[in-house]
């Protein structure tokens, strides 16, 4: 099973390759703005609301990064005809 999905991923369309490659990219600058966020809150301002602002960007970029994945995934079969 995790063959077939590593197989899948290397075997992506190239402009589906490259808008998961940014997408990730991306919910990776949101996860890192939201651990700059905590660390914030954990060292400097102990404020309730900037400990949800943090968590909410961390679940955020979490769900959007796996979204971007399953969504290349979909696409790329889409357009193979494999669906």
């Amino acid at each position: 099973m995790i063959k077939k999905v590593i197989n899948l991923y290397k075997s992506l369309d190239n402009l589906t390759y490259k808008i998961l490659k940014h997408g990730l990219q991306f919910c990776f600058c949101l996860c890192a703005i939201s651990i700059f966020i905590l660390i914030t809150y954990e060292l400097i301002l102990v404020t309730p609301p900037l400990y949800y602002l943090g968590i909410a960007l961390f679940k955020l970029s979490a769900i959007w990064s796996i979204e971007f994945i399953v969504c290349a995934l979909v696409v790329d079969s889409i357009k193979k005809q494999l669906i």
